[in-house]
C-alpha cells in the first residue's frame, strides 16, 4: 500500500482519477461502470482508495475499482472471518 507523508488522504494525490470528472464514478441505476473501471485499472494507489471506501461505507460510486456490489461482498467476507477468528 502507498506510503503516505503523514497525511491520512494524501495518496489521493497520485490517483489516476485526480482530474477526471466524478460524474464518471458514479453512474446512474443501470448504466456501465466499465469506463471508471478502467480509469482505476493499473492505479498505484488502487489499494489504498478500496480500503478508504470499505473503512468509510462509501455506498455509492466505483472505489478502487470496485462497486458496492463488490466491496459489500468484501465486507461480508471480511465480517465473517472475523466471526471465524472469534469463533461468534
Amino acid at each position: 500500500m502507498y506510503e503516505n507523508d503523514g497525511s491520512s488522504e494524501a495518496w489521493q494525490d497520485d490517483a489516476n482519477c485526480l482530474g477526471v470528472d466524478p460524474d464518471l464514478f458514479f453512474p446512474e441505476r443501470g448504466a456501465s461502470t466499465r469506463e471508471a473501471k478502467e480509469v482505476c485499472r493499473g492505479c498505484v494507489v488502487r489499494e489504498d482508495c478500496l480500503e478508504f471506501a470499505l473503512r468509510n461505507g462509501e455506498k455509492f460510486g466505483i472505489w478502487g475499482g470496485l462497486s458496492e456490489r463488490e466491496r459489500r461482498r468484501i465486507r461480508r467476507q471480511r465480517a465473517q472471518a472475523v466471526r471465524g477468528e472469534t469463533g461468534a
